[in-house]
């Protein structure tokens, strides 16, 4: 493999220059000279890069930018039992994960479908959930952003060999027609020769199956030399993900056991047909039913009899 080129060692610089002023006291402004020189390099040389401390918060973000995985200190999530209408798709993320804790084999999941159905709610309640009952497996959420996945390799390799257990989770990932990162996120699940790492599963999150507008996967097979070949590159992305996990829009009924289960979590004190009709009125104003929709009325509702949620 070849090698990088020798980064300027700040420490280095300053020695030599402070040698050669000495060696050189009748030179024209030589000290002078050769402290702003010292200083330039100082300048240039990129600075080294944190220490790792994963024992410092169960979540963290990650920023290619500076090699930083910054800690989350409080994770914006919800609990398990509140996400209802997905027992399914919630029983087979958990047993996943799980498994993946434990050592044993476990997939890369992808999780598509309707907005608002609790798909990245899920990811964190399981990462919480499944930590506290393995806290020897140091089970550790990394959200990277959608614009970073190009970076992957570059987190990959800072989390191999670690002694923790990480899940690294993108919400809402989808690409555009001229974007091509995402070849780096399918050499990272499956390609590759190092291949992903044995502590690291991924997750993400997608209102797309296949990661790609409709629109996009019509349009190379109208325009390919080989349409069957085109199309092929770009739904293959999704096939790297060995757990499917699908999201459908909910029920009336659903929408209001999830509208109640909030209620009763926080103990807001409204019940009977009137919560009834009003969750059902906020829902018809947004055009939807889902987890989110539900999460929304409850805010309202405990805002306006001035209970707090503790969000």
């Amino acid at each position: 493999m070849a090698k990088s080129p020798p980064r300027p060692n700040k420490k280095a610089a300053k020695k030599a220059a402070g040698a050669l002023a000495r060696d050189h006291p009748s030179a024209n402004g030589g000290a002078e000279l050769f402290a702003r020189i010292a200083n330039a390099l100082e300048r240039l040389a990129p600075a080294a890069p944190a220490e790792l401390d994963f024992s410092a918060a169960e979540a963290f973000v990650w920023h290619p930018e500076g090699r930083e995985l910054a800690a989350v200190r409080r994770v914006n999530r919800v609990d398990m039992s509140l996400l209802r209408g997905i027992d399914r798709v919630r029983d087979l993320l958990v047993e996943n994960t799980e498994r993946f804790a434990r050592g044993l084999p476990a997939n890369n999941a992808l999780l598509w479908g309707a907005r608002g159905m609790g798909k990245s709610s899920l990811v964190k309640a399981a990462h919480a959930a499944i930590g506290a009952t393995y806290p020897a497996a140091g089970l550790k959420l990394i959200e990277i952003h959608r614009e970073d996945i190009e970076s992957l390799p570059e987190l990959m390799s800072l989390l191999r060999n670690r002694p923790q257990r990480f899940i690294v989770f993108c919400d809402d990932l989808s690409f555009d027609a001229e974007d091509t990162s995402y070849k780096s996120l399918k050499t990272m699940l499956e390609g590759g020769i190092e291949g992903r790492p044995e502590n690291v599963i991924f997750y993400a999150t997608s209102n797309r199956r296949h990661l790609m507008a409709r629109d996009m996967v019509e349009n190379e097979r109208a325009t390919a030399i080989n349409p069957g070949e085109a199309v092929e590159e770009k739904v293959s992305l999704s096939d790297r993900f060995g757990l499917w996990l699908g999201f459908h829009r909910c029920s009336q009924d659903e929408y209001l056991a999830m509208v109640e289960g909030y209620i009763a979590h926080y103990r807001v004190p409204f019940g009977g047909g009137e919560l009834r009709r009003e969750a059902l009125e906020w829902a018809t104003t947004r055009g939807a039913r889902s987890g989110r929709v539900a999460w929304q009325y409850v805010q309202d509702l405990a805002g306006r009899l001035g209970v707090k949620t503790g969000s």
